[in-house]
């Protein structure tokens, strides 16, 4: 965090544990006011974050004036930010769950999230903004298109022309397979930066994706090295975790159906979700890793066990003095809903002042 930083002020809306601005202060920001609700992940980047100017706001974003926010980065009169960014919390548009009734209608209250993101935008005036999602809003469907379009219409307005982009982080050389949304962009009749071209490239979901001179960077090569020591709870028990070490790394439930050829059939075919005892194959970045996994819900270690706080870490591209507070699930969320900072770096890094 002692890089030398010229680009100026940036401001941090649903800041999570802080992967996002970790990613846009190694391009050169000073991220000086955040607002994030949850108090592990508030604690978490006071304790990370030597810039801010003053603590986190710990309160609904719904319920913070944008003058308070500016106040908070010691912005004052006339003055605004250089940058602003956030990845809004919008569940009804996540892929996890779209089953759900409730998520295809879109009825869930963080869509409202979006609005206080473009309300902040439209109000503080940045230079330029970063805006981070799950790529399914940007889905042809009756929840996520029009919400999207809402997003697009609003920035608009706001003053600002864009452009959007799904990244996978695995191209940008983070040792995890996690398509997010980027929406950038800077105030209107700029010339509107590109999204930054992959830098590595392999196999995503059976296409190629990426940058092929560099391969994708690996779960083995990520954890190469690292010492952690064993964590409580990391044995998988109960019901099904007898059935992991038998599962080759990589592959996951299927492994025992009819199908594949075993001869004591456990599961129907394509009868769990693919995450389902899904075992990591050191030979290929980790599939996303979520926020809040059931208890058969991997990817877990090819030594047949839950992945420990520093694994996930090296997963995500954190530096591995980063600290998080909270307990496990706590720390899990945190990790599982933040933007791998390699992956923030290089796009922040595209809006940096010429």
């Amino acid at each position: 965090m002692d890089q030398q930083r010229t680009n100026g002020v940036a401001i941090s809306l649903f800041s999570g544990a802080g992967g996002l601005d970790l990613g846009v202060e190694q391009a050169g920001w000073e991220v000086r006011a955040a607002v994030e609700r949850n108090a592990d992940a508030a604690a978490t980047m006071e304790k990370n974050f030597q810039t801010l100017a003053a603590p986190v706001i710990q309160e609904d974003i719904l319920d913070v004036p944008t003058a308070a926010i500016l106040e908070a980065a010691g912005l004052t009169g006339a003055e605004r930010p250089d940058l602003l960014v956030g990845g809004p919390p919008c569940t009804p548009f996540s892929k996890s769950g779209f089953h759900l009734e409730w998520k295809r209608a879109g009825l869930d209250p963080d869509a409202s999230l979006l609005q206080a993101y473009t309300r902040v935008l439209a109000e503080a005036k940045p230079r330029a903004f970063l805006l981070e999602n799950v790529y399914a809003l940007t889905y042809n469907n009756r929840a996520s298109k029009p919400a999207f379009q809402r997003l697009l219409r609003e920035i608009s307005e706001a003053g600002y022309d864009f452009r959007w982009k799904v990244l996978n982080a695995a191209d940008y050389g983070v040792p995890q397979a996690r398509p997010r949304l980027f929406v950038i962009g800077v105030e209107k009749g700029l010339p509107v930066p590109e999204h930054p071209e992959p830098t590595h490239g392999g196999t995503w979901e059976r296409r190629k994706t990426g940058h092929h001179e560099l391969g994708h960077v690996t779960t083995g090569e990520a954890l190469r090295g690292l010492v952690c020591d064993p964590e409580p709870g990391e044995s998988v028990g109960g019901q099904y975790g007898h059935l992991l070490p038998e599962i080759p790394p990589g592959e996951n439930y299927l492994h025992y159906t009819q199908e594949r050829g075993h001869p004591d059939p456990q599961f129907a075919w394509r009868s769990r979700f693919w995450s389902f005892l899904l075992k990591l194959d050191p030979d290929r970045p980790a599939p996303t890793i979520q926020a809040q996994p059931g208890p058969y819900v991997g990817p877990f270690h090819w030594e047949n066990r839950r992945l420990r706080v520093g694994e996930v870490k090296r997963l995500f591209g954190f530096p591995d003095e980063f600290e998080l507070v909270g307990g496990r699930s706590s720390v899990q969320a945190q990790l599982g809903n933040c933007v791998p900072p390699p992956l923030a770096a290089q796009v922040a890094a595209v809006l940096a002042p010429a």
